[in-house]
This record gives structure tokens, C-alpha cells and sequence, in this order.
């Protein structure tokens, strides 16, 4: 892989979260040698001439997602392929083929868990014994929830030594919506993968689980109040996405000896502040309930005419006014506190998915002696399992907030 002509293939490029993974490689890379890539070679030159600097000199590279003799004569040029051509489902099937055999490393923002599985199911086993690191949900889904249980649970372990037993996460965020994030609920929904999706344990490897743990694992689905938050929370509408990954990091960390503790469980909710939390926490929830439901009847293409298409998304404004709180509550095995928060300034949707992704994939090629299991672990892996503190470490050198501690009794 030493010889490969570049670093990080960025596909996707001339998309919404496409063009700004340019914008964000212009400013961070460095000496990584990147080119962008996609379907079409007048948009990828229309953004290299609207990002300007050093990205105007950035190779352009050509392949529909759906020509695998295309893709492969891209992957094989590269150390790292980060997408952001979604719905993965339909566009990043032959992505990840490619990478797996050509041992190149993958990163992705999809948050479509039954597609992942069926990555696992396919390639996990091929891309370990490589040691290829296929890590998918390297945005707002799932990094806050993935890294965050990951140093909750890690500070239990190394700074009390105690285990962990249970994490949760309560979330406050401002921002909006792009059309690449609906088309791919609107996929989900017409493919009929809901149904799936709702496995707890989906992403888990092979396993009976209890019907405790099953039971302690179930996605919340109405508003309460959380004394441990003293606030009210409600469903959180990316928990069904993120507690599977941080269940799958888990489970992956128990095969290497390296688990959280016995029986951990993570749940995570949005949060609600105020004395009148409740009344936003029903009418969240309820308006979630209100379009899941709505995106199984015929009202789905009325819905999908008014919301935004793939390729919009919020102005420039939004964006930069976002922002995303993730607090986390850590409890050990014999009853202590530690709390934890991630956070940052900027659009969630926009903004921190696109510093997560190109730091994940920066990780990879910059940091790659320090990754953590060194250059034999692989597999279709997590945030946490795959980069770990190296991640952590760059997204605190980016400008956010990482942090754990323990609480006073």
C-alpha cells in the first residue's frame, strides 16, 4: 500500500457534504496527497475552481459508483477511500468490494445499520485476516456516541480501576437537515429494512442474548423524566443507529479481551432543559413517531417533494451557528459516577460530521503507527475499535471538546 499514488481518494466530492470535504482537506491536510472523485468530471472541476487554493491543483478522478472495473482503478491507487455518496445502500456496495480486496482502508457517514450488517456478514472476516479497516459511521452518526462511551468507559477502567456498567448520552443540538441524510431514510423505508433495523444487537457478532438483555437493550420510545440528567428526555431519533455501533464496539472489544465490563449496556436520549422540558420532549417525540409512520404509507413521495433533494441542504448560516452537545453519564460496577461530554461548534448534520469523517480518515494515513492493535487489526470496524485515542486526540487538536471526569459523591 506504501506505493499507492495518494493518500485519501475523497469520492463523492461534488455532493452537499461532498464539496465540504474538499473545503475541509484544502485546510487540513497538510503533505497528504488527496485527489477528489465521482460520477461526473464538470462538477468535480466546477468545485476545485469554487474551493480554489490548494484544492484547484487536486487530481480529479472519474467512476460511477456502479462501474466496478472504475471503482477498482480508483481504490487501487489509494491508502484510503473516504465516501460520501450515499444512500450507501444503493452507491457503496462495490466501494467497499473494491477496498476489501485491494487492502485499502474505507471511511463512510452512513448511518444504515441493515446495510452495514450485510457488509459484516460479507467482508469482515477477509478485510481481518488483511488487516484492512473498513470503518463505516465516521460522522454525527455515530462518533460522539461511539468515542464517548469509549472514554467514558476507558477512564473507568484506567483512571478508577473499576468496570463499566452502563453509559448514557443525552443529546442538545441546533442545525439542519441535508437531502443526502432523507434519501437515505426514504431508501430505508422503501427497501423494507425498518423492520431489521429495530434489532438491538444487530451489529453484534454471532451470539444468544438473554431476554434481559434484551429487554435492557430496548430503544426507548417515549418521553420521561431522567433523574440522572434532571431533565426531561425523549427518544433520541439517531439513538436506533448509535447504540448499535457502541453495542458492535463492545462486543468487538470483549473478542480482544478488552471489554467495557460484565452486562455493560448505553442508552442514549435527547434532552430536554427547563422546567417545561416536557412539553418540547412530547412534541419531539411525537412528531418522530408521526414521520417513521408516515414514511411507510403513501404519503412518502408527497414528503419526499417538500423536504430537501439529495444535493441541498442548509445555507452556509445554519451551518455555522449549529452546534452539538453530547453528555454522557458513565456508571461503574459498584455504583460510582463519571460524566463526560463531547461538543463543538457548527451544524451537527453538516459541520461535525464532515470534521469527524476527515479526521477519521486523516487518522488513518497521518497516525497509522499508532492506531490502536497496530497493522493487524481489521475487519469492518467501529470509530471506537478502528482509531480509538489517535481519533480522539485530532478532534481535540480540531477545536472539540473531549472530556471525562469523575463526579463528586
Amino acid at each position: 500500500m506504501t506505493n499507492r499514488d495518494y493518500d485519501v481518494v475523497l469520492y463523492g466530492a461534488s455532493g452537499f457534504t461532498g464539496k465540504q470535504t474538499v473545503e475541509y482537506f484544502a485546510k487540513r491536510a497538510g503533505t497528504v496527497r488527496w485527489a477528489i472523485a465521482g460520477r461526473n468530471r464538470e462538477k468535480l472541476e466546477a468545485v476545485k475552481t469554487q474551493v480554489g487554493g490548494v484544492a484547484s491543483k487536486a487530481d480529479v478522478l472519474v467512476a460511477d459508483s456502479q462501474d466496478q472495473a472504475a471503482i477498482d482503478a480508483i481504490v487501487s491507487r489509494t491508502r484510503v477511500l473516504l465516501t460520501t455518496a450515499g444512500p450507501f445502500a444503493l452507491y457503496g456496495t462495490k466501494i467497499v468490494d473494491a477496498c476489501v480486496r485491494f487492502k485499502t482502508h474505507y471511511v463512510d457517514i452512513t448511518g444504515e445499520t441493515v446495510w452495514v450488517k450485510e457488509l459484516i456478514d460479507r467482508y469482515h472476516e477477509q478485510a481481518a485476516a488483511a488487516g484492512t479497516r473498513i470503518i463505516p459511521f465516521c460522522g454525527f452518526d455515530s462518533i460522539p456516541s461511539d468515542l464517548g462511551a469509549y472514554l467514558v468507559a476507558r477512564f473507568i477502567q484506567r483512571e478508577m480501576g473499576a468496570s463499566c456498567k452502563q453509559v448514557k448520552a443525552y443529546f442538545q443540538m441546533a442545525g439542519g437537515v441535508n437531502g443526502g441524510t432523507l434519501a437515505t431514510a426514504f431508501n430505508m423505508a422503501e427497501s423494507g429494512q425498518t423492520a431489521q433495523a429495530r434489532d438491538p444487537f444487530l451489529l453484534n457478532p454471532p451470539g444468544e442474548h438473554s431476554v434481559q438483555e434484551q429487554r435492557q437493550n430496548q430503544d426507548p420510545t417515549a418521553p420521561q423524566y431522567d433523574a440522572d440528567a434532571a431533565s426531561w428526555v425523549g427518544p433520541f431519533i439517531m439513538g436506533p443507529i448509535n447504540t448499535r455501533v457502541v453495542r458492535r464496539s463492545n462486543a468487538l472489544f470483549n473478542q480482544w479481551q478488552e471489554g467495557y465490563g460484565t452486562d455493560f449496556t448505553y442508552q442514549e436520549y435527547m434532552k430536554f432543559s427547563g422546567p417545561l422540558g416536557w412539553m418540547p420532549a412530547v412534541g419531539m417525540t411525537t412528531g418522530a413517531t408521526l414521520f417513521e409512520v408516515a414514511l411507510q404509507t403513501p404519503l412518502r413521495p408527497l414528503l419526499k417533494s417538500m423536504l430537501p433533494a439529495p444535493g441541498q441542504g442548509p445555507s452556509e448560516k445554519t451551518m455555522n451557528e449549529g452546534w452539538f452537545r453530547c453528555e454522557l453519564l458513565g456508571t461503574t460496577s459498584d455504583g460510582q459516577k463519571v460524566r463526560g461530554q463531547i461538543s463543538d461548534k457548527g451544524d451537527p448534520g453538516n459541520r461535525a460530521t464532515v470534521k469527524f469523517l476527515c479526521e477519521s480518515a486523516l487518522s488513518l494515513v497521518v497516525n497509522t503507527n499508532e492506531l490502536p492493535g497496530g497493522a493487524i487489526r481489521g475487519g469492518i470496524l467501529t470509530p471506537a475499535t478502528a482509531l480509538g485515542d489517535v481519533l480522539v486526540n485530532r478532534l481535540r487538536q480540531a477545536g472539540m471538546t473531549l472530556e471525562v471526569a469523575k463526579l463528586s459523591r
